[in-house]
């Protein structure tokens, strides 16, 4: 069934300011990426005039106007966050791991992991086992009120998810997805090479240490 097909069942497209401009952003991307040709490095790709051609800029406002609707859903209907959202999801997914682990998959520090699986242990929706063969050990996953959260949040979110690529065809799609892969890939390259030399040091001060070079 084509997505324009599977949005028809689930209801008309929503019309709203922020679906609208996340639809509208998605779109621009896609048109975008699809003229980009291969890039083996930064040499291939067309530079940048303004703001509004850097994907730094034009991706966290896609992401932000389509993240502000599930979190609606999930905080207003569900009782949770959207980062708590993502970590059930992500624990449906895989199952059970260690924190640690977890961490990992997620691609998040372990302190924010675990702040977040701390909330959603306090909330029920988490249960953590300790691991026979090591005692110390700690292995989390859903608990079965966690999985029907789960169950019952994720038609909705999938409904959104449809309703927002409406008028996009399983073809661009595919290639929007492949594209957004390849970013990935390429950030982690970058990050694997020290493309950025500058470190994040959240506990010497941050941006608070380094912004008197700007000052009059």
């Amino acid at each position: 069934m084509s997505r324009q097909g599977h949005a028809a069942q689930v209801g008309k497209p929503v019309r709203s300011g922020a679906s609208y401009r996340a639809l509208i952003s998605v779109t621009w991307h896609l048109h975008c990426l699809i003229r980009m040709p291969a890039f083996p490095d930064a040499g291939g790709a067309p530079a940048p005039g303004s703001l509004g051609d850097l994907f730094l800029f034009r991706l966290p406002c896609a992401i932000r106007a389509v993240v502000g609707m599930a979190t609606r859903i999930a905080d207003e209907g569900f009782g949770i966050t959207h980062r708590e959202w993502e970590l059930i999801a992500a624990l449906r997914q895989i199952g059970e791991a260690t924190p640690s682990a977890f961490a990992e998959h997620l691609q998040w520090d372990r302190v924010r992991t675990s702040r977040g699986l701390g909330s959603l242990s306090q909330k029920g929706l988490v249960e953590r086992r300790r691991d026979a063969e090591d005692g110390r050990g700690v292995h989390v996953r859903l608990s079965p009120q966690g999985q029907q959260l789960f169950d019952d949040l994720f038609p909705r979110i999938a409904r959104l998810d449809a309703e927002l690529v409406a008028g996009i065809d399983d073809a661009q799609a595919g290639i929007f997805l492949q594209c957004l892969s390849r970013i990935e890939l390429r950030a982690a390259e970058l990050n694997a090479k020290g493309a950025v030399p500058e470190s994040a040091s959240r506990s010497a001060g941050g941006t608070r240490r380094r912004w008197p070079r700007y000052r009059a």
